[in-house]
């Protein structure tokens, strides 16, 4: 049986939850500075629930790997390992006094420490005092460094057992070729087996510094207690510099197509090429004609054309992800290895009939609905929101992004759409990439 103290606490987090979904979609301003040390942040209070949310974002993703793929990953899994004087056991036992939560993660582009953390002061600034240690004094014992390698190197060997992930990266490499972005994040086998320590000290100190980071904010703070929490966090970090501009990624010049034998029974097969970065001037007729396209789940075209009316696969889609260059635009589906082939070419058709004719004014009414609907649920809580912050402070998003998202949505017209698929995606000069028993 629940507790009448437990419900009244679920009662006031979900009336918290609403009261600051309703308050950021009615545009509140997010507040933006720099410490002294040249990190930006951006705030935005939210004195609903005595809760607050930081994410530190570094431009330190496996862009940034450079001649050791996988190190800029391993980097970032080895900050909460082990840090000043405290064990990752310590770290660990501090955190959980608290009640707080501290977490990391890497992609392409970025890589990030997060932060939640109740308002109290007392247990804020504990939580405080753990995050800066770990941005800024990260310990790399060899002890650790040498079990997160193994533990790297069992989770590549678990990918070479899988048939989507095999295909995702031969996509990628396909597409991207001698671009950062071609390379796994996590590496290869033998790159980082050949990592060492003297490696990820020298990948930290080069992009765990203050004009390469980001803070976002969210909680029961005002403007003096934030930029209290910004300059806490960012105390021990080096002003540094901001990584370098990324190479520019080449269009695809001709169609590729990649085979690659796997004992599956289904195909997995995925198609790509160059898409947009972000803050593209398209970036809003694209993604909303994919939502119709094959962003949508079970409603979108694809689905209806591939899985509906032939039944070739349970599931089929497609996606913009936009990063500092181009990102992919990707379509992808599994189905019978027998069927491989239909599958691909009714996949292929539709998108073609799509870039030709656009979406209807009803499949456009629906999709806007949709996104617009379903977009408070995209904000509804403080981590939501951190994590949005987030993106726009590393890609230099408008402050307004997130109060004018549904308004640009609304104002995309069919035509619009049309026009942006014809000029930014070309079937014509796609990569393939099939992975099974084709």
């Amino acid at each position: 049986m629940v507790s009448k103290s437990k419900l009244l606490s679920l009662a006031l987090l979900w009336t918290g939850l609403l009261a600051a979904s309703s308050t950021l979609m009615a545009g509140p301003a997010i507040q933006a500075w720099r410490t002294a040390n040249g990190a930006r942040v951006l705030f935005v209070p939210a004195p609903e629930i005595p809760m607050v949310n930081v994410r530190v974002v570094f431009d330190a993703g496996s862009a940034r790997d450079g001649e050791h793929p996988g190190v800029a990953a391993f980097t970032n899994s080895l900050l909460t390992e082990g840090a000043g004087e405290w064990s990752a056991q310590q770290i660990a036992e501090r955190l959980e006094n608290l009640g707080a939560e501290l977490s990391t993660g890497s992609l392409r582009d970025m890589a990030w420490v997060s932060l939640r953390s109740l308002s109290e002061p007392k247990v804020l600034d504990t939580a405080l005092e753990t995050l800066a240690v770990v941005l800024a004094r990260p310990r790399f014992d060899t002890t650790d460094v040498e079990r997160e390698r193994k533990s790297i190197l069992a989770s590549l060997l678990a990918d070479e057992q899988s048939p989507g992930t095999i295909g995702k990266k031969a996509l990628y490499r396909k597409v991207y070729g001698d671009h950062p972005y071609a390379h796994d994040p996590k590496g290869d086998r033998e790159s980082v087996a050949a990592i060492t320590r003297d490696d990820l000290i020298a990948t930290h100190r080069r992009l765990y510094v203050a004009r390469n980071a980001v803070v976002a904010i969210v909680g029961a703070l005002d403007r003096a207690g934030a930029e209290r929490v910004a300059d806490q966090v960012t105390r021990g970090l080096v002003a540094g510099r901001h990584a370098p501009p990324l190479p520019p990624v080449k269009p695809l010049a001709a169609p590729a197509r990649v085979v690659i034998r796997f004992p599956s029974t289904q195909a997995h097969i995925y198609e790509a090429q160059p898409g947009i970065r972000r803050g593209d001037k398209d970036y809003f007729p694209l993604y909303l004609g994919n939502h119709i396209l094959g962003g949508s789940g079970l409603v979108s075209l694809l689905s209806e054309e591939v899985r509906e009316k032939r039944g070739l696969s349970y599931s089929v889609y497609s996606y913009f992800l936009p990063m500092r260059q181009p990102g992919l635009f990707q379509l992808g589906l599994q189905t019978k290895n027998s069927q491989a082939e239909q599958a691909l070419g009714v996949m292929n058709q539709t998108l073609r009939r799509f870039i030709e004719e656009g979406p209807s004014e009803q499949q456009l009414r629906a999709a806007k609905q949709n996104l617009t609907g379903g977009f408070p649920l995209r904000i509804s809580s403080n981590g939501k929101i951190v994590e949005y912050l987030a993106v726009i402070g590393f890609y230099d998003l408008p402050l307004d992004y997130l109060d004018t998202f549904t308004s640009k949505i609304e104002a995309v017209s069919a035509s619009q759409i049309r026009d942006a698929f014809q000029r930014r995606v070309h079937p014509e000069r796609m990569v393939t990439v099939e992975v099974g028993r084709i």
